[in-house]
């Protein structure tokens, strides 16, 4: 029988196929230190571009990195141009923001002037990036200096300290990102923004939340996207490992570079420590057909987490959790994302809304299941049903008045 969607759609062939690409789909492979790049600790952005600009003029082929590190700034991929990491061989990012220039880009929910990613693409089909090596953001340096801004202004953004993401798609289709590491992002590791049919497959994404806690460095972020496989990764971060974006402010739904994600999947994966194993925003609009299954946490500290912004308007639906066993502070998190929103929300907040939420045969060890909220005028939530759920809970929590439990046991 097929599968389907909680709405009832079908799940095409596309996420059914879930087999890393052969070394012979990247292409001729073009081994970067027959090209004047050294492992010397030196930054050779200018030769990788120029490679890159080679290989598109030459009708395609990998960027290969052979055994050793290679330090480079922003580059910028283009059509058939691949990237393959051979076992031993690390893509080391500058750790100095002059080497990511400034773009029209994409960053937490808006459209606007920003710092280029490690990797860019735009634009392209088919886009492979792969291979058992290493790519490290480097981003050390700017952990520390954004700490240290906090700590001069409490209330700096994010955006305020300058740092690169690792991982830039965007107007993408058809790429799959596979059995590499992905680590030390000096902000969020994977970003992919209004692209269709990406594949991220046994991937190992990390990044520290000490001896220096790495802000805001989430795993994979989905920002007006279709059609996501997430199978097989490990990912233990310190912030959100997936998170649904899409756009953020009151007028937010009306602006066409904003828009909903439909149709994530994420299987089979391996969760160190997190935020959240999935996250609803915090710069989200709309979001539809999500399932999260099969998945195993050794420790963090929400599966699901529905943020809603008083300046946004936000609704989630049809979304399905089952088959997930471990060890997490709360099952469901809901509640209001007031940092940074405009003020004026606070007081006269934007209506958000939940409903049809799928949750079932999971195993939880927990300190609360439920981290909800008393609900008033400004959340809808409803049809949100728990059905074979066995949770152990150090401290109890409250049945919200929207969730409706069919099998759900407390130790």
């Amino acid at each position: 029988m097929a599968e389907k969607f909680p709405d009832g759609t079908l799940i095409e062939d596309f996420f059914l196929d879930n087999k890393e690409p052969d070394e012979s789909k990247y292409g001729k492979k073009y081994i970067v230190t027959d090209y004047g790049i050294k492992d010397d600790g030196n930054v050779y952005t200018e030769a990788f571009q120029k490679l890159i600009d080679d290989i598109y003029e030459a009708g395609g082929g990998a960027v290969t990195i052979p055994k050793g590190v290679y330090k480079t700034g922003a580059l910028f991929f283009k059509q058939g141009v691949n990237l393959y990491l051979e076992e031993g061989g690390t893509l080391l990012g500058s750790d100095d923001i002059a080497d990511y220039p400034v773009c029209d880009t994409r960053i937490e929910g808006e459209s606007c002037k920003y710092f280029s990613a490690l990797i860019n693409a735009e634009g392209i089909d088919g886009f492979l990036l792969g291979g058992k090596g290493t790519i490290d953001g480097n981003g050390h340096k700017s952990w520390r200096a954004f700490w240290i801004r906090r700590k001069w202004n409490p209330n700096c953004t994010n955006k305020d300290e300058q740092r690169p993401r690792l991982i830039y798609l965007s107007n993408c289709k058809n790429a799959v990102l596979s059995g590499v590491t992905m680590q030390n992002s000096h902000f969020w590791t994977n970003h992919i923004y209004k692209c269709n049919h990406i594949k991220f497959l046994r991937l190992k994404i990390l990044s520290p939340g000490q001896p220096v806690n790495a802000p805001s460095t989430d795993a994979i972020d989905i920002d007006v996207c279709s059609d996501v496989l997430v199978k097989k990764c490990y990912m233990a971060v310190n912030d959100d490992a997936v998170a649904l974006k899409g756009g953020k402010g009151r007028n937010a739904d009306k602006l066409l570079e904003n828009g909903g994600n439909e149709r994530i999947v994420i299987e089979d994966c391996d969760y160190g420590f997190c935020h959240s194993c999935l996250t609803f925003g915090s710069e989200s609009i709309y979001d539809r057909n999500v399932i999260m299954r099969r998945i195993k946490v050794s420790e963090g500290k929400n599966i699901v987490w529905l943020k809603f912004r008083p300046d946004t308007p936000q609704h989630y639906e049809y979304c399905e959790i089952s088959d997930i066993e471990g060890n997490i502070n709360n099952f469901l998190n809901v509640g209001r994302w007031k940092q940074f929103a405009d003020g004026s929300s606070i007081e006269n907040p934007m209506i958000s809304r939940a409903n049809n939420f799928y949750m079932h045969d999971c195993r939880i060890n927990c300190n609360m299941f439920y981290n909800v909220p008393e609900l008033s005028g400004d959340f809808i939530i409803k049809d949100i049903v728990l059905r074979d759920i066995s949770a152990t809970e150090r401290f109890k929590s409250k049945s919200p008045e929207f969730v409706q439990e069919k099998g759900l046991t407390f130790e």
